[in-house]
């Protein structure tokens, strides 16, 4: 009963609310069997399996984040960049203070020579995050190495 409570009381006070974090909390994601076997598939890096994983995901949880952000991911591995920023795209879209996702989408810019719109994504994750945060440090560093490789 807490819970229904609860979850009218964030409807009645915003509606995006509702639809950009319940559906991306880290429960929702651990209870959805898809999510799980995609998560799994990832740490094996099958990546084929996640995006199949994922996919079937993102079917039960359209509006989930990380599962947009997990299906860029794994197109990114799979050298598919074009549906890799479509879908970290969404994800930011769904959540534009989205972490995973700026760090992401920043590494699949400079995969695709585009280091300026890396530094974008940079800077949106200091402004989220500060530069103390583990996806601002990784980005920075992923900057840096292409900057000395080119």
């Amino acid at each position: 009963m807490k819970k229904l409570i609860f979850l009218l009381a964030l409807v009645s006070a915003s509606p995006s609310v509702m639809a950009n974090s319940a559906a991306t909390t880290p429960a929702a994601n651990k209870e959805n069997a898809d999510f799980v076997a995609g998560s799994k598939a990832i740490g094996r890096r099958d990546w084929k399996a996640a995006v199949d994983s994922f996919s079937k995901a993102a079917q039960k949880m359209p509006d989930n984040a990380d599962v947009q952000n997990n299906l860029g991911y794994a197109y990114r591995q799979l050298g598919d960049l074009d549906k890799s920023f479509a879908y970290y795209k969404e994800a930011l879209r769904i959540d534009p203070k989205h972490r995973g996702a700026h760090e992401y989408i920043g590494e699949a810019y400079l995969k695709a020579k585009q280091p300026e719109k890396a530094a974008e994504h940079l800077a949106a994750l200091e402004s989220i995050c500060g530069k103390g945060c583990e996806e601002y440090q990784d980005l920075a560093k992923a900057i840096e190495k292409y900057g000395k490789s080119n």
